[in-house]
């Protein structure tokens, strides 16, 4: 026992790396064959189980929650310990927190095919995967949290304050908006009725994307970029002020996705002040990740790892920059329910989330298989490239069929009536389509690629345990 208590608890690290890895493939490929559907609906065969209605929400889990999910409990793990110092407070909640989660997902990947739903964005799951859910999460919470309060150090590194808020605040969003009456085993009503339903829910959704999607992977780019970089973070005063503007700014912006809703126009522009105000915040926390590489900027050279962070946080930047001015009123007339949103969600999904998720991954990997990097380092710049590409294709792809369905369906003659048919939109946006289908493939690809990479890093390897350092050593 004294052994185990001397290192670091890497098992359930490399288990959650491994299965993230898993989880993307997967995730990527429903994304690759609903963007095919668009092009071909005959697609799915007219199985009710492969159509687009049902593998949606099966796309946006896997890549959200199985995926964005594994990558953030994977890299926590590392990090808590890592900068406290100390093993993980509990293996046995740790290994709970694992098998649990890959059960959510799997009990995911069977339902919503099946069309069992709450129809609710981003929570779509039924009620008894919810209370799964809240189990795991609050294992969860006690083994981080545990692990902070038994730290060996007295500082508590600024990345274990953004994986904390994401982690106590994505249980809050989870448990409020996933109140529900049961009516069966597997059809539930929610608690709440008509725009305060919609309120709610958009609370909890806008905030998986500012908690769940950002809060965490903002704490992996305050660790695995500075370590990568070999450098310490720009400005430790910034990322305080990051961390607390953020936090409090990103819970106020939900109803901006109720624009021209039955919300109080009150509400809604609550939600679009907020908006605005989390620029500055989160152009804060993107310039303070990119000046860390002062001095350093010749690494990007030889360093794919490196890349993959760097072009992350810039994709952040400006998904944060887009996500504000879409949430302006006059802009969003034109932007609300066009591609331009599909556009905007992916430069944030694909660009920031995936590729920070993959550099820290590539960080991650060799050293918990006991090398000292990954088996093809020609492979990660061939991933970096075929990802970004992709990435690029996608989003512009999106942004240019958004603004041009938004001029069609507003367009009106001089005796007032529309000038285009909602058909002629949809035959107009085809060609966008197939691109967008391009760049979804690229980027498959690449995580593919990754599959692979992992795959003989791992079986070239031997799992290695790292020892605590004693008391007197202060560095990660």
């Amino acid at each position: 026992m004294p052994e185990i208590q001397n290192t670091y608890n890497y098992k359930v690290v490399r288990q959650f790396a491994v299965m993230t890895v898993v989880w993307g493939v997967v995730g990527m490929l429903v994304g690759v064959i609903i963007a095919a559907q668009l092009l071909w609906p005959q697609l799915n065969f007219d199985i009710p189980w492969l159509t687009y209605g049902r593998l949606r929400p099966l796309h946006t889990n896997a890549v959200i929650f199985a995926f964005g999910g594994s990558a953030l409990f994977t890299t926590s793990y590392y990090v808590v310990q890592r900068t406290c110092h100390a093993r993980l407070f509990s293996d046995g909640l740790a290994a709970f927190t694992f098998w649990g989660w890959q059960l959510v997902i799997v009990a995911a990947a069977i339902t919503l095919p099946l069309g069992i739903t709450t129809s609710k964005e981003y929570a779509e799951l039924e009620w008894p995967i919810d209370i799964l859910i809240a189990l795991v999460w609050v294992a969860y919470a006690v083994v981080f949290f545990g692990t902070v309060f038994k730290r060996r150090v007295s500082h508590i590194y600024v990345a274990n304050w953004f994986f904390g808020a994401f982690i106590l605040t994505v249980a809050i969003l989870h448990i409020a908006n996933s109140a529900a009456v049961p009516a069966g085993l597997w059809k539930s009503y929610s608690a709440y009725a008509g725009a305060q339903d919609a309120m709610v829910q958009w609370w909890y959704a806008h905030n998986a994307v500012g908690f769940f999607l950002t809060a965490g992977f903002l704490g992996m780019m305050y660790y695995f970029i500075p370590k990568q970089a070999g450098r310490p973070i720009y400005s430790y005063r910034l990322s305080v002020v990051h961390f607390w503007a953020l936090i409090f700014t990103y819970m106020w912006a939900g109803p901006h996705h109720l624009h021209y809703t039955a919300l109080p126009d009150w509400a809604q522009s609550i939600g679009m002040i907020f908006s605005l105000v989390l620029l500055a915040p989160s152009w804060g926390g993107m310039i303070n990740g990119i000046m860390t590489l002062s001095g350093a900027w010749h690494k990007l050279r030889t360093d794919p790892i490196l890349k993959f962070m760097v072009v992350s946080l810039s994709f952040y930047g400006m998904s944060t920059f887009e996500g504000p001015m879409m949430s302006i009123k006059t802009v969003n007339a034109l932007s609300h329910y066009t591609d331009w949103t599909i556009g905007h969600v992916h430069s944030g999904a694909l660009g920031w989330v995936g590729l920070v998720s993959m550099g820290s991954l590539y960080y991650l990997i060799p050293r918990l298989s006991g090398r000292t990097e990954m088996h093809s380092v020609p492979a990660i710049n061939l991933h970096f490239w075929i990802a970004t590409i992709g990435i690029v294709l996608y989003i512009a792809a999106m942004w240019i069929a958004g603004v041009m369905q938004g001029l069609m369906w507003r367009a009106v003659g001089e005796d007032g009536t529309l000038t285009y048919t909602f058909v002629e939109s949809v035959k107009a946006t085809y060609p966008f389509y197939a691109v967008r289908l391009l760049g979804g493939l690229l980027y498959f690809s690449g995580m593919l690629v990754m599959a692979w990479n992992t795959w003989k890093t791992v079986a070239g390897g031997q799992p290695a345990d790292a020892s605590i350092p004693a008391p007197a050593m202060a560095h990660a």
